[in-house]
């Protein structure tokens, strides 16, 4: 089992979910992030003057797969986030070494 989380820009994440239901998922998790990249943040106008974001709203989406579906539902994220400008976000992919469904007690790949 893998954990996949990937960080992308906000206005992309219907897009995202849309490619993983497609896929078959089941369930993900969604949550408002801040942070920078290589961009370094961004500036904007606000009531006429000039300022500094240094740090850039994102979405965080994470999903628990089998191992057999990480190569599919990594590529179908890419695809569906990508803007092909600074910013579009990263993806990573940690081993998930337990997972277990609270209410009925299965564990692992039965739990996701």
């Amino acid at each position: 089992m893998k954990l996949l989380m990937a960080v992308i820009k906000p206005f992309k994440l219907d897009d995202v979910r849309e490619a993983l239901t497609a896929l078959g998922l089941q369930g993900m998790t969604v949550t408002e992030v801040k942070g920078f990249g290589r961009q370094k943040g961004q500036a904007e106008i606000y009531r006429g003057a000039e300022y500094t974001v240094n740090f850039v709203p994102k979405i965080k989406i994470e999903v628990a797969v089998g191992d057999d579906m990480v190569e599919g539902v990594a590529e179908a994220i890419q695809s569906a986030a990508r803007t092909d400008t600074i910013g579009d976000g990263k993806i990573f992919v940690y081993d998930l070494v337990k997972a277990v469904r609270i209410r009925t007690g299965e564990t692992d790949a039965d739990a996701l």
